[in-house]
């Protein structure tokens, strides 16, 4: 869902344009609904060891969550959490574990083993009660002085159709062939993560301006045709999401790729520029501002350089940054600097509806440092509007497993 910060994917590469493939027009559900979510296949517990270990002691200091310091916190049983966020963070966790156990974890907090014996516990427990289940197998750490801000996300769905008609005239991109990838080690600034070669030179990738005036036109690469182009703007912004056909049907693109620039948010700069009112800076307002003045609102979405590259999606859910179904009102988008891949979250803030468990299932490329969230939100206006309205500041308390609670215990600080 939510579209990864730098995350370039190890494709070849590839100098001349190559054409997209087809879309397939699979048939399509919106998010998953609360009461009722989608069945679980039996995780591997194989514990891979990783072939570059002690990657968290590579982030320097203060910059991960070992860095900036922690202290235990109350007691998981001292939460208040309800049954269906217990259920909903429950069904989540479970699908992340193999995450979990098998990936190196950058905060300094765990190590992939610890993590085995709750998602061994958890495969054991599907039909038990789930608020005795985090309980019995994770303690609570605040990160640094523990104050969150928390925004939110959902899938969005907007009008589109496969060919281009009259009033379908915005294009949805696939990844570029001339686009080269490569990942990058920490604060490598003189080399490009995603870029063009042009006569032998490096060159970065084309902005969304460029992009915005037909660069990549007429090299097959458009998977469909947008009607509104704020709309647009909004689906690159959560990173993928639905399309209403117009014969009714729903289609699903997943995030592909970026261009290698960072999220700037325009919210931002129209706040700072006088240019909304009060109550417009929800992105409901900033939608209709953008729609009432066109000619500057495009202009302003040019100011975000970010654009996203997407595929055709077959998935019966929304598939988020870290190789997972995200789940509404569980998932959220986090800092894996600062929160393990996968482990729950207890939310407090000034929002009450935001209030629970959640789990960290995805990341965004605005979402980063310490207790920093997005939450997800799931599909459709209600998503919408909870969403779109969601910038909170409260408490977080981070779910670490006993194992790994115990060896900190003993290492201290």
């Amino acid at each position: 869902m939510r579209e990864p910060a730098a995350a370039p994917s190890a494709r070849d590469p590839v100098l001349s344009p190559q054409p997209a493939p087809p879309l397939r027009r699979p048939p399509v559900t919106a998010g998953v609904p609360d009461a009722s979510l989608p069945p679980l296949s039996s995780p591997s517990y194989r514990f891979e060891r990783n072939p570059l270990p002690h990657l968290a002691n590579r982030v320097a200091a203060g910059e991960n969550a070992r860095g900036l310091g922690f202290r235990f916190g109350p007691p998981v049983a001292t939460l208040p959490v309800d049954m269906m966020s217990a259920r909903r963070a429950f069904h989540a966790f479970l699908i992340s574990c193999t995450q979990a156990i098998n990936r190196e974890d950058r905060t300094g907090l765990t190590i992939p083993a610890d993590w085995v014996p709750a998602c061994a516990a958890a495969g054991g427990n599907r039909d038990g009660d789930p608020i005795a289940f985090f309980r019995s197998h994770f303690r609570t750490i605040e990160i640094g002085d523990g104050n969150a801000f928390a925004t939110g996300y959902y899938e969005p769905e907007i009008e589109a159709s496969f060919d281009r008609r009259p009033g379908y005239d915005w294009p949805i991109y696939g990844v570029p062939g001339d686009m080269m990838t490569r990942e990058l080690p920490r604060n490598a600034s003189s080399l490009l993560s995603h870029y063009r070669v042009v006569d032998g030179e490096e060159l970065p990738y084309y902005t969304r301006a460029e992009i915005d005036r037909g660069v990549l036109a007429g090299r097959g690469l458009e998977l469909a045709w947008a009607r509104d182009p704020v709309s647009l703007f909004f689906y690159h912004v959560q990173g993928s999401g639905l399309l209403r056909l117009p014969d009714g049907s729903l289609a699903r693109l997943s995030y592909a790729d970026n261009n290698g620039f960072d999220y700037v948010s325009i919210g931002r700069l129209m706040r700072d520029r006088g240019l909304l009112g009060e109550g417009q800076t929800t992105s409901q307002g900033i939608q209709d501002w953008l729609r009432a003045n066109p000619v500057e609102g495009r202009a302003i979405m040019n100011e975000n350089p970010r654009y996203i590259f997407f595929t055709p999606s077959d998935a019966p859910a929304p598939f988020g940054a870290l190789a997972t179904y995200v789940t509404p009102r569980a998932t959220v988008a986090a800092d894996l600097n600062y929160v393990p891949r996968g482990a729950p979250v207890f939310l407090d803030l000034d929002h009450d509806i935001a209030d629970g468990l959640w789990v960290a299932q995805d990341r965004g490329g605005a979402i980063t440092g310490a207790n920093r969230f997005d939450t997800f939100w799931g599909a459709g206006e209600a998503a919408h509007d909870i969403a779109g309205g969601m910038a909170s500041r409260g408490r977080a308390l981070i779910l670490i497993p006993l194992p790994a609670a115990e060896r900190l215990a003993r290492e201290g600080n």
